[in-house]
């Protein structure tokens, strides 16, 4: 039926399209964020990089080192459009996270901490923690699907702009919750 108006195609398109976006922009708000914490708290950073016992000890610094600058470059790339390249290293650290979370669990040492929230909201390795970073991943992956799109609207971007803000959003209350929830006040109610 062609009454000139969308095909379900189009919309999924479109749609698919959107969820990239606000995903770029949301995911780029989260690691905008992880990396200005690590650029306050430098100095625990290789802390909590050795913590992980993943990497040679000579490796750790140069991590700690590289680390915020990489994360903030992935941040603007993903909130001002550079896609492709932001998109395929914000997965592969966002995967390289989980799989050190995954790593760690399977070896007996989930007490250490995340290192993936503010300070005062420690957070213990956990599976939901892994799966949490594979989610965020996820959200990114249309951005690498090759489809040709009509140009966005200012309604598209600002729908695309509140998504990724929710994605944010939930993110924050994700971590705030989780270690809220692992906290000694909480234990003590228990």
């Amino acid at each position: 039926m062609d009454g000139g108006g969308i095909t379900l195609a189009a919309f999924g398109g479109a749609g698919f399209g959107l969820l990239g976006l606000a995903g770029a922009m949301g995911v780029g708000l989260v690691f905008l964020q992880a990396a200005l914490a690590k650029l306050r708290h430098r100095e625990l950073l290789a802390g909590v990089i050795a913590n992980y016992r993943l990497l040679p000890a000579a490796l750790v610094a140069p991590a700690a080192l590289l680390l915020p600058p990489a994360e903030l470059a992935v941040s603007l790339g993903l909130l001002l459009g550079a896609y492709r390249l932001a998109v395929v290293v914000a997965i592969a650290l966002l995967v390289l996270f989980a799989a050190a979370m995954g790593i760690n669990i399977a070896r007996g040492r989930s007490q250490i901490d995340c290192g993936c929230g503010r300070s005062q909201l420690r957070q213990q390795l956990s599976w939901l923690l892994v799966g949490r970073n594979l989610v965020l991943a996820a959200l990114l992956v249309p951005l690498l699907v090759p489809m040709s799109l009509p140009a966005l609207t200012v309604t598209d971007f600002a729908i695309a702009l509140a998504g990724g803000l929710a994605v944010f959003v939930m993110f924050q209350l994700f971590n705030a919750i989780g270690a809220l929830a692992a906290s000694p006040l909480a234990a003590q109610r228990r």
